[in-house]
């Protein structure tokens, strides 16, 4: 039987008072076995978001929060949650990047799995990847160009 991943769309809907529209997306195919931190890095990695250092935190449908140290007993630990363990397909989750600017990303679990030794030639990578792509990324401190820096 072949091994399968899912493929997580992901779309930015905006944050630092702007408004993504169109919203640019990314699809990204991660092991079940992938944790939400692993897919946390992969998100800021794929939306420009060189600035890490900033909390962030997963929400799931049924209302649990994931973040990277949990500062809260509410809160998981996004190190410890495996993706196939908490999301199928079908289901939608969010991702907020930094709390303070809200950068707001709409998750969706794709129905189609993909067979990541047929996609990645035989040799699959250690943490999710972007398989596919669109749309004008903002700067995540709201920057149009090296000179404005505001910050």
């Amino acid at each position: 039987m072949p091994l399968t991943w899912l493929q997580i769309r992901v779309d930015l809907l905006g944050g630092r008072g702007i408004e993504c529209d169109p919203p640019p997306g990314r699809v990204f195919l991660a092991e079940p076995g992938h944790t939400f931190a692993d897919l946390a890095k992969a998100i800021e990695g794929a939306f420009g978001r060189w600035d890490t250092g900033h909390l962030h935190c997963f929400e799931l449908a049924d209302g649990r929060v994931l973040g990277p140290d949990p500062h809260d007993d509410e809160w998981l630990s996004e190190a410890r949650v495996r993706l196939g363990d908490a999301v199928s397909p079908g289901e939608a989750f969010t991702y907020t990047f930094d709390l303070g600017d809200d950068w707001q990303h709409a998750c969706t679990v794709l129905q189609e799995l993909v067979d990541p030794l047929e996609v990645f030639d035989g040799r699959p990578p250690k943490l999710p990847v972007v398989a596919d792509g669109w749309g004008w990324i903002p700067d995540q401190y709201g920057r149009r160009s090296f000179e404005d820096d505001d910050e």
